[in-house]
């Protein structure tokens, strides 16, 4: 018989109450989730070693003192600087529009997606699970408009000489077929019909692509691929 699966611990970071409550209410009323802590502005979260322990922090990007860039950004370094940035906590920033360009910071800094405050419930119950995992959220309809707006600036941002083209010109023309896909929002298994390969194929070519561009998850490497011109809106 299988011993019972730990919840995944969840931490809300929230300035507004009744939004941390919901959450908390939502969260709770899953078997495999759980709400471990809160903190209602990223001073209290980056104060907090039971926010520190989670394994998904959902991360409001808009607050007083300090907003969740920053808070991302410390929290991250910190696990780290500790040696425990794979184990740390994977971080989801909530905004209230999908054109805000404080969620591409977040991004930037570390946080593995973001999703609007008025996602259905399920979508954020699914989000923490996909997170959680270790994939990105990468909301096909949110997260596409916002990378579409800011891709200009992307671009206009990145050297042609720079780390991130170095990169992409150092993968392999099947890693490279691979990359291509995963900038498109193609999970593994669509990747792996395309390029009629197995799924394990195909989790071991990301891992090489993620390993070589410097990225934390796929959401980074979106951000290059729009930042060094493979894909385009």
């Amino acid at each position: 018989m299988n011993a019972p699966t730990s919840p995944i611990r969840i931490a809300l970071v929230d300035d507004q109450t009744l939004v941390r409550s919901g959450f908390r209410m939502l969260i709770n009323s899953q078997p495999d989730l759980e709400v471990i802590a809160e903190a209602g502005t990223g001073r209290e979260a980056l104060a907090s070693p039971a926010v520190a322990r989670a394994d998904v922090i959902l991360m409001d990007i808009r607050m007083p003192d300090v907003d969740g860039i920053e808070a991302t950004q410390r929290i991250l370094a910190s696990a780290g600087a500790a040696g425990t940035a794979e184990q740390g906590p994977r971080i989801v920033v909530l905004t209230t529009f999908d054109l805000d360009e404080y969620a591409l910071s977040a991004i930037h800094a570390g946080a593995s997606g973001f999703l609007l405050k008025d996602a259905p419930p399920e979508e954020l119950l699914e989000a923490i699970r996909t997170v959680h995992r270790g994939d990105a959220v990468i909301a096909p309809s949110t997260t596409r408009r916002l990378l579409d707006h800011v891709a200009p600036m992307l671009r206009a941002e990145t050297q042609e000489e720079s780390p991130d083209h170095r990169a992409v010109a150092s993968l392999t023309a099947r890693e490279r077929e691979v990359f291509e896909f995963m900038a498109q929002g193609a999970s593994n298994p669509e990747i792996a019909g395309q390029l009629f390969l197995s799924e394990a194929t195909v989790k071991s070519h990301v891992r090489r692509v993620l390993s070589k561009l410097g990225a934390r998850d796929r959401v980074q490497a979106v951000v290059i691929a729009y930042s060094t011109g493979v894909v385009s809106p």
